[in-house]
């Protein structure tokens, strides 16, 4: 159960990645990205297409862009993500009386 969520957040983690890589180094191709992070083709090249339907990049030719939407998805992320740290906080299950087995 929890290895899914794991699984999500690892790849939430490389698409967030590539996202900066493209904000800082616009515009950037898949070979140099994915030299620089040592990602896979395959996985930047997944990357770039799930950030591209998110509109936060665009395709140029000479490489991946930022769009208008991603400064305002930049500046959302940091409570978004706090958000969810405190939901999983409050998940954890670390005051319960121990467990007879």
């Amino acid at each position: 159960m929890i290895d899914r969520l794991e699984k999500e957040v690892d790849m939430l983690e490389r698409h967030l990645r590539v996202l900066r890589m493209v904000i800082e180094s616009e515009p950037i191709g898949i070979v140099k990205m994915s030299n620089e992070t040592g990602y896979p083709h395959h996985k930047v090249r997944y990357s770039l297409r799930v950030l591209e339907e998110e509109n936060l990049i665009e395709p140029s030719s000479q490489g991946a862009i930022t769009t208008e939407d991603t400064a305002d998805f930049v500046d959302d992320l940091d409570s978004k993500i706090d958000s969810i740290i405190d939901k999983l906080e409050g998940m954890k299950i670390d005051d319960i009386p121990e467990i007879e087995g």
